[in-house]
Order: structure tokens, then sequence, then C-alpha cells
């Protein structure tokens, strides 16, 4: 570190301190979907097939909590940088209540339609019938879900990064406590099974997003709830949240197809392309997901402070740590795939796949390097379509189309899913770094604070 240059060592500082909060917190909440998977893994590949599949669907709430997220991480972290502390606190409160509602309907399909979600994919009658169980637990506890994850990303913008740390935290691990009582039976908790393991989810997601939107109206805090009353705030909210959540949901809809292509191989492949991103997501998703984060707040506050050339600065600097992160963590993953997938099954079909699934994970993480950062930086400067079209292309073009093409057309089996897997995260980067050399992302940043400003002093305040 005393060899950068002194600017170089103030980002790093800079970024260490917001990033290690967020980095805990991302283990935590990988570690529970960790242990889920581990848990489902003692009852049969069938549990752990259930599970995954029922995840694609789960991930819709997800979703939506992140692309708002998004938008508020936005708003927030430039608002910050200007003062514009009540705007801030507006977009916050809009956010958390577009959040609320938007959940409201996922309710009404997972009480009426979980099992027939996971029927159509062409799954077993078992699995169907253990992922529906799921999915149905899930989505009622939709609605919470998405404010949590709004809340969080609403503080972690404003520079508050603990907090949601210790929030989510402890409420993961509550979530780890319950699944291995609920869904094993320990003690004088009841042997659920599956259905433990959904309980579990739904109950700490619930107490998540009370805690943390009780702890915006004490001082706990910067941020304070306050009615919103800017319709420009909303109309940015919406604007920069949609291709968020288009982004997330590109992959995830590609993903229905994709694990009905695995399928075609047998439900132990399916399992161990899980568990294989349950292993590259439990190791590296805390040190991506926070590079991402972290690039998004000092990006967004630099340019809220009317420096573009320090945010670009700061940007590459933390792209150049990411690659280097993320490179030495796939090696990890590549040498230690075996070990790593024998944790998580005993079958030796699911264990053989999910070690080449891993290696595949492992050989693409110096791609999550250049495009996690760089994608980061944009949400910042709220340029969010560049990664929507990074993740739509790879997506659909590579992991989904190349995979099939060279799977079953060409005959090249598994082998050729893991190529357009490989691929579809060179696409990420590819078009990330595009997007962040030649794109006009500062220009996007300065014309919403300046049309927040104008709408400000029109309503003077």
């Amino acid at each position: 570190m005393r060899r950068l240059p002194a600017r170089v060592r103030s980002i790093y500082g800079r970024m260490i301190g917001l990033g290690w909060p967020i980095a805990v917190q991302q283990t935590l909440n990988t570690l529970m979907r960790t242990v889920d998977i581990v848990v489902t893994g003692l009852f049969s590949p069938a549990a752990v097939a259930a599970i995954g599949l029922a995840d694609l669907y789960a991930q819709i709430p997800l979703r939506v909590g992140l692309g708002l997220g998004a938008g508020a991480i936005a708003l927030s972290s430039q608002d910050t940088g200007r003062g514009a502390d009540l705007g801030r606190d507006r977009a916050i409160t809009q956010a958390l209540l577009i959040g609320a509602l938007c959940g409201l309907p996922l309710v009404v399909v997972g009480l009426l339609f979980s099992h027939d979600l996971i029927s159509i994919l062409g799954a077993e009658q078992a699995v169907v019938e253990l992922g529906g169980t799921y999915l149905l637990v899930v989505f009622v506890a939709a609605p919470m879900r998405i404010v949590g994850l709004v809340g969080a990303r609403s503080l972690q913008g404003a520079g508050d990064t603990r907090t949601p740390m210790l929030v989510n935290g402890g409420t993961n691990a509550l979530n780890i406590l319950l699944t291995v009582s609920l869904g094993l039976g320990i003690g004088v908790a009841p042997r659920l099974g599956i259905l433990g393991v959904g309980l579990a989810t739904a109950i700490s997601r619930l107490l998540e997003a009370v805690v943390i939107t009780g702890a915006m109206t004490t001082r706990w805090t910067p941020v304070s709830l306050t009615r919103p009353r800017d319709p420009t705030v909303t109309r940015q909210l919406v604007a920069v949240s949609t291709p968020t959540f288009a982004e997330g949901m590109s992959t995830s809809l590609a993903n229905f197809p994709f694990n009905a292509l695995l399928l075609l191989f047998g439900t132990e492949a399916a399992a161990a392309y899980h568990i294989g991103r349950r292993i590259y997501q439990q190791l590296t998703g805390p040190l991506y997901r926070s590079l991402s984060t972290v690039t998004s707040i000092i990006v967004g506050q630099r340019l809220g402070q009317g420096d573009p050339e320090e945010a670009r600065y700061a940007a590459t600097a933390i792209l150049g740590f990411g690659v280097v992160l993320l490179g030495l963590a796939g090696v990890v993953l590549f040498v230690g795939s075996e070990a790593l997938a024998n944790l998580f099954t005993d079958d030796r079909t699911t264990a053989r796949y999910a070690v080449q699934f891993t290696r595949v994970f492992g050989v693409s993480m110096v791609f999550f390097g250049v495009f996690f950062p760089l994608a980061g930086a944009l949400r910042g400067a709220g340029d969010t379509r560049t990664p929507f079209y990074a993740r739509l292309l790879g997506a659909f073009v590579f992991m989904l189309g190349l995979s099939y093409l060279l799977a079953v057309p060409l005959g090249y089996g598994l082998f050729g899913v893991y190529v357009g897997v490989v691929l579809s995260y060179v696409c990420w980067a590819a078009v990330a770094a595009a997007g962040f050399l030649w794109g006009d992302w500062a220009g996007t940043a300065a014309s919403m604070m300046a049309e927040r400003a104008e709408a400000e002093e029109a309503a003077g305040r």
C-alpha cells in the first residue's frame, strides 16, 4: 500500500472503510443461502434441485429490491455529495413505498400458482411438490424482502454501511438457526423439511424490514423517513431503477430455459449447477458485490461534489483492485473445487458435475473483477442501461443461446454449456468497459442533479 500514490491510497482507504461492512453483510447473506443448500442436500438431490428451481422465481422480489435499491443508492449518494439531505430522504421514502407495493402481487401469485410455476419447468413430481412448497412461503414474504433490500441500499448510498451490516447480519444469523432447527428438527423444533427452510427465510426477512425501517425513524442513521412530494424524484427513481430490474431479470428469465437445458442431462446436473453457483457466490459474492456497491457510493458522491474527473479516477483504481482480488479468488475456486463440492453432496455423479461447474466459475472470476466495479460506477452516476445491455446480451446470446447450440445440436454436451457460461461473463465485462470508457455517464449524473435542484428551487426549499 505504501508504494502506491497517495491519491490511490486515499481511495483504497475509503473503499476499505465503506466496503468491509458490506463484505461482512454479503458473507452472512450468502452463508444463509449456502446453509439452505447444505440442509436440503441432506434430504435428497431432488430437494436441492427443488430449492434451486424455486430460487429462479424467488429472484423476482430480489430483482425488484435491487432495482429500486440501485435508484435509491444513486440518488442517495449524489444528494449526500451535494448536501441535499431532504431530497435524499424523500427519494428513499418513495423507494420504500414503491417496493412494498410491488411485492403485493407476488403474494397472490405464490398463494395461487407456486406449484404450477415449478411444474412448467419440466421437473419431476417430487421436485414440483418440494419446490412449490418452498416458493409459496418465499413469495408471501416478498414485500418485506424488497423493503429490506431498498432500505439497506439507501443507507449505503448515504455512507452508512454499518447499520445494514448489523441488521442483515443479525437476521441472517436467525435465519441460519431457524433453517437448521426447523429443517432438521433439532431440539424441540419440529422437523418440517423444506417447509422449515422457507419459513426461516420468511421470518428473517420480515424482521429485517421492520428493523431497518425502524432505524430510519431514529437518530441512529443519517437518513430519516419523510413524506415524498416531488414527482421529479419519483420519475428519476423509476427511470434509474427500471433498467437495473430488467438487468437482473434478463439473467433470471434466461435461467428458466437454461435450467430446463440442464435437466436434459439429469437432475444431478441441475443440482450440481446450483451447488457450483452457491460455492462461488459464497466465497466471492461478498467481494464483487461490495466492490460494486462501494464504487457506486464513491462515484455518486464525487459526482455530487461536482468532480467527475475524480469519480473516473476512483472507479479506475477500484477496477484494478477488483481484477487482482477476484483473479486470485478464481484460482482458489479452481484448485479447491473438489473439496468444496464434496461439502454439499455425497452423491458421486452430482459431486463430479459440481466440480466442473465450480471450475467454470473460477475461470470466470477475472471478468467479474472487471464488470462489477465498472457497473457500480455507472449505476452511481445513474447510467443503469449499460449494465442492463451487458447482462441481457450475456444471458441470452451466450449463456442460453450458445450453450444450447454447442450442447445439443452440435453434440458437445455439458462442455458446450461450460463454454457458453464463461463467454457470457466475458460479454458482461466487455460491454461495461465500453460504457465506462466511451459513455457520457458523468453527463447523465449532472443532468439528473440539475433537474432535482431546479425542482427543489421551484418548490421554495
